[in-house]
């Protein structure tokens, strides 16, 4: 089978396409998935690069949809032709959080889905939306779930709330298209006016120029108020300031990004005067992931989708989303 293998120390120039063998038959309790689709987010771009310390020979990525095309003893899950699509966290199964670092995550921890062939636990998918295609399945492991548990199971959004999302990579569309579906108001960013066009077409009620208003937070308040009731923080101690002063008092802050560093100051007054939330979260739980394909079956929610690579084309995809033009998701089709 084609599989890409990242070489040690990383690097897109590192990554290669290689034959292996095909892992046979699923054992009891798995199943054997075809690998058609992966779609690329910030963490599988660290990984490649070499960031996150990874083995000689990882196979990348964290997000991977295809067809059940043999089933393990056990199994009542999932049957032959099946579609279905990866959990970022195979072993968190419901509940709160139980896990707290990528040493299970695929494509980090253990072996990804740039492959063509997998066998793996059940439990380690989920069945994909019912319209869906495997491009757009893949999508929902890590950003459509991402905003999906901000929002919605740890958010708590209902319907008149004002969210704002920073940027129009694949969490913050996502969140866009979850918040219109819902019946929340949507405050959006970015430093393009074409995008912000894009983003008023899918809905957003109000757009901000963050390069034109470098108080967007304060901007983003006014607009909706009394400040915005939940805000999608992708950036992390670069914007985190801002997304404080956007809030409204008692709001919620979402911290699943860190595009602009790892460490920073953070005004903890302001925090605190705001009484506001900021909780950190990684994707969720395959229980939340199936929430999330129920509820996007009701809402035919489907998923924005810029640009697709093929598998051999992995490192220009990557170069692509290094350039920051994608608006929402790049997939990897094969």
């Amino acid at each position: 089978m084609k599989a890409i293998q990242l070489r040690a120390p990383g690097g897109l120039d590192r990554l290669e396409i290689v034959d292996l063998p095909d892992p046979g038959a699923p054992g009891p309790g798995q199943i054997r998935v075809r690998i058609h689709a992966s779609s690329l987010n910030y963490h599988d771009y660290g990984v490649a690069k070499g960031g996150h310390g990874i083995p000689d020979g990882r196979i990348p990525m964290s997000d991977g949809a295809g067809v059940v095309e043999a089933v393990g003893e056990g199994v009542a899950e999932f049957r032959v032709a099946d579609r279905v699509v990866s959990c970022f966290f195979p072993t968190w199964q419901s509940g709160p959080p139980t896990v707290g670092d990528f040493s299970t995550v695929p494509g980090d921890g253990v072996d990804g889905y740039a492959r063509e062939i997998v066998v793996a636990n059940a439990s380690a998918f989920t069945r994909a939306p019912d319209f869906y295609d495997h491009v757009q399945a893949s999508t929902l492991t890590t950003a459509g779930l991402t905003a999906w548990r901000a929002l919605v199971t740890d958010g708590k959004l209902k319907a008149g709330d004002t969210i704002l999302v920073l940027g129009t990579g694949g969490v913050s569309i996502f969140a866009l298209q979850i918040a219109k579906k819902m019946g929340a108001r949507v405050i959006a960013t970015s430093s393009s006016e074409e995008k912000l066009e894009r983003l008023r077409a899918m809905g957003a009620d109000a757009t901000i120029n963050y390069r034109q208003h470098e108080d967007w937070g304060t901007r983003a308040f006014a607009l909706a108020g009394k400040g915005v009731d939940h805000v999608i923080e992708v950036g992390g101690p670069g914007t985190l300031p801002q997304s404080i002063a956007a809030v409204r008092v008692g709001g919620h802050i979402s911290l699943i990004g860190v595009l602009t560093g790892r460490t920073g100051e953070v005004p903890t007054a302001m925090l605190m005067a705001k009484q506001a939330r900021l909780q950190g979260l990684i994707v969720g739980s395959r229980a939340d992931q199936q929430d999330f394909v129920r509820a996007i079956e009701a809402t035919r929610l489907a998923p924005c989708i810029d640009r697709q690579f093929g598998l051999d084309q992995i490192a220009d995809a990557f170069r692509y989303q290094e350039s920051g033009a994608h608006f929402g998701k790049i997939c990897l089709n094969f």
